[in-house]
């Protein structure tokens, strides 16, 4: 970790400043496995504590930890019951069929590249480009993804990169070279630099 944040520092000012004011980089690691991309699709689109109740109510009802068998053995009722849209439940569903049913390989994930690992995972229903870069980032500890299509980072950028409006992919490619091959951590600076007071 220290070699990235010192090739950070040296290679963009701006997040440099912003290194110093958010402090050691303390990024919280999942495990690549089919229960942390079924966590990530309940997570989709709902703040922090909701989001963890209905995660909870879940796992209490399918087992712990979640398997596609856990998940297939519940009505669209009982999914329903703690919370999930009909939407959600019809992702859940499609994920533990597609890996009960071996088109989904998690222990392949971790030789892949980043493109394969994104083509291997969006082949799930309401899996996107933004879940597989955070599976990418969180679970496989990939140190050098962009992820062009979070609004957070694209946040930060505007905000500390004097932008009038939010950037595009290809003006976040441009800033985020100088942070090649650490964006991932980059971009967990720009994600904390949200959270922080600065003047």
């Amino acid at each position: 970790m220290r070699r990235a944040i010192n090739h950070l520092k040296k290679a963009d000012p701006i997040l440099r400043a912003i290194i110093e004011r958010v402090g050691p980089c303390r990024i919280e690691f999942g495990v690549p496995e089919f229960c942390s991309l079924a966590e990530a699709i309940v997570y989709q689109q709902l703040n922090g504590k909701a989001a963890v109740t209905i995660f909870n109510r879940f796992a209490a009802l399918a087992g712990d930890p979640l398997t596609p068998d856990g998940i297939l053995k519940l009505s669209d009722g009982q999914l329903r019951s703690v919370g999930l849209s009909k939407q959600k439940s019809s992702y859940l569903k499609d994920l533990a069929t597609k890996t009960a049913a071996g088109l989904l390989d998690f222990t392949r994930l971790p030789e892949l590249t980043d493109e394969d690992v994104i083509e291997h995972l969006t082949q799930v229903k309401g899996i996107g480009e933004w879940t597989a870069h955070m599976f990418l980032m969180f679970s496989l500890r990939r140190p050098n993804v962009l992820p062009t299509g979070d609004y957070g980072v694209q946040v930060a950028i505007k905000k500390h990169y004097k932008k009038r409006e939010l950037p595009a992919p290809r003006d976040m490619e441009k800033i985020a070279k100088a942070w090649e091959p650490y964006r991932s951590v980059a971009c967990w600076y720009m994600w904390r630099s949200l959270d922080i007071k600065t003047v």
